[in-house]
Order: C-alpha cells, then sequence, then structure tokens
C-alpha cells in the first residue's frame, strides 16, 4: 500500500474507533443484540469485499487521474493556474456536489438503486451501516469521481483530503450517537450531522428520498431535498427497507445477490 493508501486508512480506521467508542458510551438508539453479529459480519464483510475489488481492478484510479491530469496539464485548475489552497477548495466543493447527485441518481434511477439498497437494507443504523455498500457500485462510484477529478484538474493530495474527509463523515453521519439539539443545529447549517442523516435512512420512502448529502449539507437545501425530521420519534423510528428484512436480505451473501433479485 502507497503512502496516500497508508494514510486514508490511518485517519478512517481513528474516526471508526471513536465513533464506535462514542456509541459503546452513548447510544441514542438501542441495538438488536441477536442481530448485531450478522450486521457486523455483513458489513465489514462487503467493506473488506470491495477493497479487495478495488484493489485488483481500478485501485487508486482517482490518484492516478489526477496525477495525469496535472502531467497533461488538463483540467480547469490546471488551465487557469489555480492557487493550490483555492484549488483544493473548489476540488472538495464540486466532488461534494458531485457525490450528492450520484447519491439522488442512485435512488431515482432503476438499475442504481438495485445495488444501492443494499446500503438502505440495514435493519439498524450504526457506524458500520456506513461501510454497507455493494462492491460494484464502490467501483462505479470511483470512476464516476474520476470524470470530476478530471474536470477539475485536481491536484492529488486534494483528493486524497477529499477521500478522507467523505469516509470520515460517513462514519460520522452513521453513528448512533444525538448531539444536543442547538449543537445540531447550528452544525447542519453547514454540515450533515447523524440527527440528519438518519431520516435518510427511514423506512418511509419519502424520507428515505431525502437528506442525500454527506458533508455539506446546503445540497439539500439548494436542491430541495432536504428533510428537517422524521414523522415520527427518530429514536424509535423503523430504519431499513421493508421488504427486505428477512434473514436472507441481511447475510454477507444475500446482499452481495441482493442487486440481481426481485423483491
Amino acid at each position: 500500500m502507497d503512502q496516500n493508501g497508508l494514510l486514508r486508512l490511518g485517519i478512517f480506521a481513528a474516526i471508526l474507533a471513536v465513533m464506535a467508542l462514542w456509541e459503546a458510551i452513548a447510544p441514542y438508539r438501542p441495538k438488536e443484540v441477536v442481530r448485531r453479529p450478522m450486521r457486523w459480519l455483513t458489513n465489514f464483510g462487503l467493506l473488506l469485499v470491495s477493497a479487495a475489488l478495488a484493489r485488483f481492478t481500478i485501485g487508486a484510479v482517482m490518484i492516478a487521474t489526477a496525477i495525469w491530469a496535472q502531467q497533461q496539464g488538463l483540467g480547469l485548475n490546471n488551465l487557469v493556474g489555480m492557487p493550490a489552497l483555492l484549488g483544493g477548495v473548489i476540488t472538495i466543493i464540486v466532488l461534494d456536489c458531485a457525490i450528492y447527485w450520484q447519491h439522488r441518481l442512485a435512488h431515482m434511477i432503476p438499475i442504481l438503486w438495485r445495488f444501492h439498497r443494499v446500503h438502505h437494507c440495514d435493519v439498524e443504523f450504526d457506524v458500520t451501516t456506513a461501510v454497507r455498500f455493494h462492491p460494484f457500485e464502490i467501483v462505479a462510484s470511483a470512476l464516476y469521481k474520476s470524470f470530476f477529478v478530471l474536470l477539475i484538474g485536481a491536484d492529488p493530495w486534494a483528493v486524497v483530503i477529499y477521500e478522507s474527509m467523505l469516509s470520515g463523515f460517513a462514519l460520522f453521519n452513521h453513528g448512533n450517537v444525538h448531539l444536543p439539539k442547538s449543537l445540531d443545529r447550528a452544525l447542519r447549517l453547514l454540515i450533515v450531522t447523524p440527527d440528519m442523516h438518519r431520516v435518510h435512512h427511514s423506512s418511509l420512502m419519502d424520507e428515505t428520498n431525502s437528506n442525500y448529502g454527506n458533508i455539506l449539507s446546503v445540497w439539500d437545501r439548494l436542491f430541495v431535498s432536504y428533510t428537517d425530521h422524521t414523522r415520527t420519534n427518530d429514536h424509535d423510528m423503523q430504519i431499513g427497507l421493508e421488504e427486505f428484512r428477512d434473514r436472507n436480505s441481511q447475510s454477507l451473501l444475500g446482499v452481495l445477490w441482493l442487486p440481481f433479485r426481485q423483491p
């Protein structure tokens, strides 16, 4: 693993450990202890399968694209000769907006939803939900983001920073934790909080089809997909998709096959 990969892995592991400890000390929602071993096996199993697939297919395609664009002088930042700091900020903003639309389209386009519903069929909501994605969706996402890396002419280090932020915020946003209401309200003016994102994992589809943001909360407000709170108490609301609550839909093999089956 290269230096960039080790840095991202270290940041990911540190945030995962902090969130897991926070959940253990002060969980917001009660967990179903009976399901927990299977959930951990499924969610972390998906993470390992995705990491292996990326390793032996596209690998660090976003970094490679950024390096190639820099060498060829391609993309907005390279053509304009933008200062590194400004270019980095633009990279983070553009990529975050791109991820918002990737997420929203994954709910709108049936073939994309087939793969993305692996994430939403989790019947609990905690930090492990953040890594519960079908490997094919992970690969497709990397290719999609690489297009914007090329368009921006992103600096490789800006890509590393963004990817670290993306995974870090995903772990934070999926945490089974609760912030004081006043703090949550202040933070969600700029960033996505666990209480804001929890709405997105409601079993009610109009709530599921809202709050798509990962880092910046502005996209949901700007593109009119923001839902302030759930219709029921979010402490007790049902999490996950109604049609995929059986045991077969929760196993590792079950979720890997889930995109190819009918409800």
